[in-house]
């Protein structure tokens, strides 16, 4: 979609029946009699301006809106807030909530009711397993008791090279209740991807599994965490703790340096030790994360306990209206943020499940026997997996209840309007879907889910609360209705603490800070609907192409292209040409279909009368694969450095390294 072809009015799908009973409503009307405003007005009022209205002064009253949050979501803490803000630039990092003190994890395991279940795990052969507040509770107990005795105090690392299963989260929580750093990559990742990332962290205690399975095969871990442990010993890690996560593979792990299993983890704790929670700044750091790394190394993103907590505790509670009645899914790795995100939904005393292998086996239902099975009302996936069961023709509705599905959350890449369609007619009528965008970067959403408004084809809902995001083309240029590259003008407290290893904070300001004067810049181009307030994602802006000085997402001819059945998958790169540049498009034929100049010239058609004559690819080539990234982003920055003449050495997060070989030495490419 160009600027043009996305429309100002776009279809409406679905839309609340009434709001007047959500938290955001009730938050607004809190706010309102808190700071004798009238935002808004009374339901059937049209939502939008409810909304606009709330998101306007939360984004205009910075400090009054975070302390509104923090005092509606019910932070737990041992000491409050001086301040709210420190009264820095923005690229300065400033810090939050200063004076307080808390800890994420006790804020995770709050629930009142010790038998209420706070995590089910299952995935392929795996029956589910429950745990309830008050097992997960003691379960977190006894190793924070054994990582205690291991020398383990705040400020100390743990790294986990593991499943999504109960152990990682009990790891995790438990790591956070002492203080400690936790990073967290997933079995699929290759060695030196491992490496990459958490060898810059120099952990103390790494968690992993034996094997894990995986499309109907049992992938033994063994042997990679060996070599891991290797090269991790030399840096100081002091234990390894391997979770018999596959009952019939190997648990030979004498060769391991520092291994232990969890049993005897669990056998080091003090019975009747009671579950401390190290009470520490706001500011104090709890996640590693990791940027893709396709280019380079990986940065690693390091963010504050309070920030992550406090932001996602406004999106689930605020935003998705999340309350203990729900029960939450997301299909994820433990190496994409959107674990993390998964798990904190603890914080707001739901159940959550965790899902660990692939979503296709033994076949298509298999996600949706499990919503009826579990009976999941919030229901996440990637924006891949709706296109993959759209592609297969495989109509949910037609063999599934589905009943307790209230909303279906896409993220991952720009869930495409024909993804909307089908969501609608195939899946569920009666659905928020709300496609999301945020990231690694900020460990939360720019823009999302929001049970109190529309629903529009093609669109995410909404900028949220509290986060002053803009499309901007230069310095303090605003657009609506034109894309743009996605910037923040106002600091939140999921901004990165810092990133390790950088001295100064070079390299965090030169990543956010140095396209726009103290504001921060994303790296993705967006469109902003300024009637409907919904916001399309084009793209990342570090991938963008500008033909003849006019700029678009990539997005924008994936949509076009990904309607045409004789190809499977497809990628578009910009390929400099001295001061211009122009649009490479390379194809993935389906099986059976050949890229012939018919197609060329049907594609070419169909991109100038629905795009623009710029759109139109100068060059069509047919490839055998796509380069894709483990948390399945298609891989664009590498593969236009490759056809600019660079040498560019394959990240660890490919699934298929092997595949950038094919862009070297094209014929049709050569400059």
């Amino acid at each position: 979609m160009s600027d043009s072809s996305i429309p100002l009015n776009p279809v409406e799908l679905w839309r609340p029946k009434d709001i007047s009973n959500t938290a955001m409503e009730d938050f607004r009307r809190t706010v309102n009699k808190t700071f004798n405003l009238k935002l808004g007005g009374v339901f059937p009022l049209e939502p939008c301006t409810n909304y606009e209205d709330l998101r306007k002064w939360s984004v205009d009253n910075i400090p009054e809106f975070w302390a509104s949050v923090w005092n509606y979501t019910k932070i737990i803490h041992s000491v409050t807030y001086d301040q709210v803000l420190e009264p820095k630039p923005m690229e300065e990092i400033p810090g939050w909530f200063i004076g307080a003190r808390l800890n994420f994890a006790e804020n995770l395991l709050w629930c009142r009711d010790p038998n209420k279940v706070a995590l089910i795990s299952t995935g392929e052969n795996r029956p589910h397993q429950t745990l309830s507040y008050l097992q997960l509770y003691n379960a977190v107990r006894l190793v924070a008791s054994s990582l205690r005795k291991l020398g383990l105090q705040p400020g100390d690392r743990v790294a986990a090279y593991i499943s999504n299963c109960p152990e990682a989260v009990i790891a995790m929580l438990a790591a956070a209740s002492i203080g400690c750093i936790w990073a967290s990559t997933s079995p699929d990742f290759g060695i030196s991807g491992v490496l990459d990332r958490i060898s810059q962290i120099n952990p103390k205690v790494l968690f992993s599994v034996n094997a894990v399975v995986y499309n109907g095969r049992t992938h033994e871990h063994i042997s990679k965490l060996k070599t891991v442990v290797e090269k991790l010993d030399e840096i100081g890690l002091q234990k390894v703790v391997v979770v018999p996560f596959v009952e019939t593979a190997s648990m030979d792990i004498q060769e391991i340096p520092g291994a232990m299993s969890w049993n005897e983890l669990l056998s080091m704790a003090d019975e009747n030790e009671d579950l401390h929670f190290e009470q520490l700044p706001f500011d104090h750091p709890l996640f590693a994360l990791f940027s893709s790394g396709t280019t380079g190394k990986p940065k690693c993103i390091t963010h504050r306990a309070g920030g992550v907590l406090l932001q996602l505790k406004k999106e689930h509670m605020l935003h998705g209206g999340l309350t203990p009645d729900d029960v939450f899914f997301y299909y994820t790795t433990t190496g994409w943020m959107m674990w993390n995100w998964l798990v904190s939904g603890l914080s707001v005393g739901c159940t959550v499940i965790l899902y660990d292998g692939s979503p296709f086996k033994p076949g298509l239902p298999t996600l949706w026997e499990l919503a009826d099975a579990l009976r999941i009302t919030v229901f996440g996936v990637s924006a891949k997996y709706i296109q993959s069961v759209e592609d297969a023709e495989y109509v949910p509705k037609a063999h599934h209840n589905l009943e307790c599905i209230r909303m279906i959350l896409s993220t991952g890449s720009p869930l495409k309007p024909e993804s909307f369609d089908f969501v609608y007619e195939a899946i569920k009528k009666d659905v928020t879907l709300s496609s999301i965008t945020g990231g690694t970067d900020i460990c939360s959403l720019f823009a999302g889910y929001n049970v109190t408004l529309p629903v529009y084809r093609g669109e995410i809902q909404g900028r949220c609360l509290g986060m002053a995001v803009e499309a901007w083309v230069g310095q303090d240029k605003p657009v609506y209705g034109q894309s743009g590259d996605l910037v923040c003008t106002k600091p939140f407290p999921s901004m990165p603490i810092f990133f390790w290893n950088d001295p100064n904070n070079v390299k965090y300001r030169g990543t956010y800070f140095d396209n726009y004067a103290s504001t921060w810049y994303h790296g993705d181009f967006v469109w902003i609907n300024p009637k409907t307030g919904g916001v399309v994602v084009l793209g990342r802006s570090d991938s963008t192409l500008n033909p003849g000085g006019v700029r678009f997402g990539s997005a924008e001819i994936y949509n076009i292209v990904d309607t045409f059945k004789e190809i499977e998958d497809s990628l578009v790169i910009g390929q400099k040409m001295g001061d211009d540049e122009r649009v490479v498009l390379f194809v993935k034929m389906a099986e059976g279909f050949y890229l012939k100049d018919e197609l060329v010239a049907r594609l070419k058609k169909q991109i100038r009368e629905q795009l623009s004559p710029r759109h139109v690819p100068t060059v069509i080539l047919a490839i055998k694969q796509i380069p894709y990234t483990i948390n399945g982003k298609k891989v664009e920055v590498a593969v236009k450095r490759i056809i600019s003449g660079q040498k560019v050495i394959p990240s660890g997060t490919l699934v298929n390294p092997e595949s950038l070989d094919q862009f070297y030495n094209i014929p049709q490419l050569k400059l």
